[in-house]
């Protein structure tokens, strides 16, 4: 049956528009004014709510295969339908890690039987799997990993020559995670000697420095314009990394682009006190002044992409001692509302929130045929009464693990509706029984 969507505010391409949108299957048919409904139609009336393409997240952790007991692709990309999300793009540092084609296809597999949303992996990069990362198809997945510090098993890629080889090698897009281990390393020895293992959480982003980040993406940035490598940055922490990229040319024309995270815009180091542990993060929460520098260069687009790190861990991991509590936080559900409540705060429009987190990802990673309101797109489509207050409690939360960091928050606007390939897939709080969910294609 068609689907009709009456009286809905389009955001979309830098305007809103009051219309309505058809659709038939899986894709956008018609987008008018005055859409006659008919008996085979399902009539779903917005009343005025706004319509947004479906949210893009480049950037999650859901722990499957491996780390089960923190969220799996099931369970996380559920939460993510509930917040807007309708497509995402998982990281490698799985167990076992997604450093081989043969590991990627299994998460593939994993994926169509239980994803909630589109899907598609990054592939890892280490310092011995070269030979791997040059066979794989440019159109397999989203594209190549690195981590060029913070990372576990072997995936910390700290071989100058091999990062310029794997930089060299490839035409997909290389996103990296950028902080310099030594520096890292010396800054955490020297507060083990004053602390040991309870080191207060205030000192992590000096642990995790603003020098450790610079110091790191400048080197990439550098490499990468050394050899035309595609460089996306990943978590861009300070305002002083803001000051290498660029916006005087379009997005798809830019080599290197950078990517900023909901709690690097929404906390501070002052949200240490209240929060602790639970707003760890690598790359660390920075300074107020980082917040704001971030801001501006969202808004001024030498950042492109607004995503979660969705990476959830249990309660009781996150409730340990700073060496033994692990970084990250699960945010699907709340980054979308999250980013209205900034709209509502007078930071961003929605015309850019839907710049940042729907058009541009499916921009930077050459998406087929999604992140715009189009007719003959993918219908992945997101309703937001921007008046329908509520609070996240811990009986709403729908993480695995249990817990968020905005417990606690209220929120002026809620997500009503998110259709993923025309499948109304949750409708004020119900989940469909019925998953239509489909593996990226890519225009390269």
């Amino acid at each position: 049956m068609a689907i009709l969507i009456k009286n809905a505010r389009i955001v979309n391409q830098g305007s809103i528009l009051e219309s309505d949108v058809l659709i038939e299957g899986e894709r956008i048919k018609k987008i008018a004014e005055d859409i006659t409904a008919t008996n085979e139609m399902e009539v779903v009336d917005a009343n005025g709510s706004y319509l947004f393409p479906g949210f893009i997240d480049d950037q999650v952790h859901f722990r499957e295969p491996g780390l089960t007991h923190k969220g799996n692709i099931a369970t996380e990309s559920k939460a993510a339908v509930a917040g807007g999300i309708t497509t995402f793009i998982e990281q490698p540092n799985t167990n076992p890690q997604t450093t081989t084609i043969d590991k990627l296809e299994e998460k593939f597999g994993i994926a169509s039987r239980t994803a909630y949303t589109n899907y598609s992996f990054m592939f890892g990069g280490t310092n011995d799997n070269l030979e791997e990362i040059k066979r794989l198809d440019k159109n397999a997945c989203a594209g190549v990993k690195l981590f060029l510090g913070s990372s576990t098993g072997n995936m910390l890629v700290d071989n100058e020559q091999v990062i310029e080889r794997i930089f060299s090698s490839t035409d997909m897009v290389i996103s990296a995670h950028c902080e310099d281990e030594k520096t890292i390393r010396e800054n955490m020895e020297r507060h083990l000697s004053m602390y040991g293992d309870d080191i207060p959480i205030k000192y992590h982003p000096v642990i995790r420095s603003e020098e450790a980040c610079y110091l790191s993406s400048s080197r990439a940035i550098a490499l990468a314009e050394k050899t035309g490598a595609r460089l996306h940055v990943f978590h861009i922490s300070t305002g002083k990394e803001t000051e290498q990229f660029r916006n005087d040319i379009p997005l798809k024309e830019k080599k290197i682009t950078g990517e900023v995270c909901i709690h690097h815009l929404w906390f501070s180091d002052a949200d240490y006190d209240n929060k602790g542990t639970f707003i760890k993060w690598n790359p660390a929460i920075k300074k107020a002044s980082d917040r704001d520098a971030l801001w501006k260069a969202v808004l001024d687009d030498r950042i492109d992409i607004i995503a979660t790190d969705h990476a959830p861990h249990t309660l009781e991991e996150k409730q340990s001692v700073y060496t033994k509590a692990p970084s990250g936080g699960p945010l699907v559900q709340h980054a979308f509302p999250a980013m209205i409540e900034a709209y509502h705060q007078g930071k961003i429009s929605l015309e850019k929130i839907v710049e940042k987190m729907c058009h541009n990802p499916a921009i930077l990673f050459d998406i087929k045929e999604r992140g715009y309101i189009k007719e003959g797109y993918y219908a992945d489509l997101v309703l937001i009464d921007l008046n329908s207050p509520w609070q996240v409690t811990k009986q709403n939360i729908l993480y695995k693990c249990g817990w968020s960091p905005f417990e606690g928050t209220s929120f002026r606007s809620k997500i009503t509706h998110t259709f993923i390939n025309g499948n109304l897939a949750y409708n004020k709080g119900v989940f469909s029984e019925e998953r239509n969910v489909k593996r990226l294609e890519f225009n390269r």
